[in-house]
């Protein structure tokens, strides 16, 4: 890089550290850190993101785009539809757990998930494209990053590497997170019913997988919906 690159790579890389940093000790805290360092993980986003005065359409977050990646949603639907049916042949299929009824387990879940992917995309891919040389090395170095914040799960973990680098991809191709955000979000709460919590503890990631400690009144394979609350854990779902 030329010094004049480098001038403009130190902000995007003291952001990226910064927030990177903060989402970490979100994930390796308790409460009342873990809460300090989610809302400061919020703020440090909200607020460098807007410093930059960037477009609604430069972000991913207008309409075009959409339409033409709606097929994504679609993909989703059929790999969940045919890992239900797969799971249930296998007898590790189980129901969500808790009074909150599935549409409402949906949408707050959705929302997650799109706010997942404005971290990986738009705020996170975006940066390293302009620290990393070409396309390849960037998507792959926001897909690992985005893998190792959903450590010590062993589902999770992996599953996230390879969702990580094909949205990356097609973000690049369509410019909109809202199908990504989507399909992010079928494809979890697939993985929420799927995988016994012998393995995936509750979709738990960080300490919180340590943490984990199944109730004796409960079938092993019940997922709490607790797993879903953003303040509890942030950033620790795939």
């Amino acid at each position: 890089m030329t010094t004049e690159a480098n001038r403009f790579a130190v902000p995007d890389l003291v952001e990226f550290c910064v927030a990177y940093g903060l989402i970490l000790a979100a994930i390796w805290t308790l409460n009342p850190w873990q809460r300090f360092f989610y809302w400061a993980t919020i703020a440090w986003v909200v607020v460098t993101t807007w410093i930059h005065r960037p477009t609604w359409k430069g972000l991913g977050l207008g309409l075009p785009g959409l339409l033409r990646s709606l097929w994504v949603v679609g993909v989703a639907v059929v790999l969940a539809g045919l890992a239900v049916v797969t799971a249930k042949q296998m007898h590790t299929l189980h129901r969500l757990h808790g009074p909150i009824p599935l549409p409402s387990h949906f949408w707050g879940y959705l929302i997650w998930a799109i706010m997942q992917q404005f971290l990986l995309q738009i705020y996170f891919l975006l940066r390293l494209m302009r620290l990393l040389p070409g396309k390849v090395l960037p998507v792959i170095a926001a897909a690992g990053f985005f893998s190792l914040a959903h450590l010590p799960n062993p589902i999770l973990t992996p599953v996230t590497l390879v969702w990580g680098i094909a949205a990356c991809i097609l973000f690049l191709r369509y410019r909109n997170i809202y199908s990504l955000g989507v399909a992010h979000g079928i494809l979890g709460l697939c993985v929420a019913v799927i995988v016994p919590d012998s393995l995936n503890h509750h979709m738990r990631v960080g300490i919180g997988y340590y943490r984990y400690h199944p109730h004796r009144s409960q079938r092993d394979q019940i997922v709490s919906t607790e797993a879903w609350v953003i303040a509890e854990a942030p950033t620790r779902r795939c």
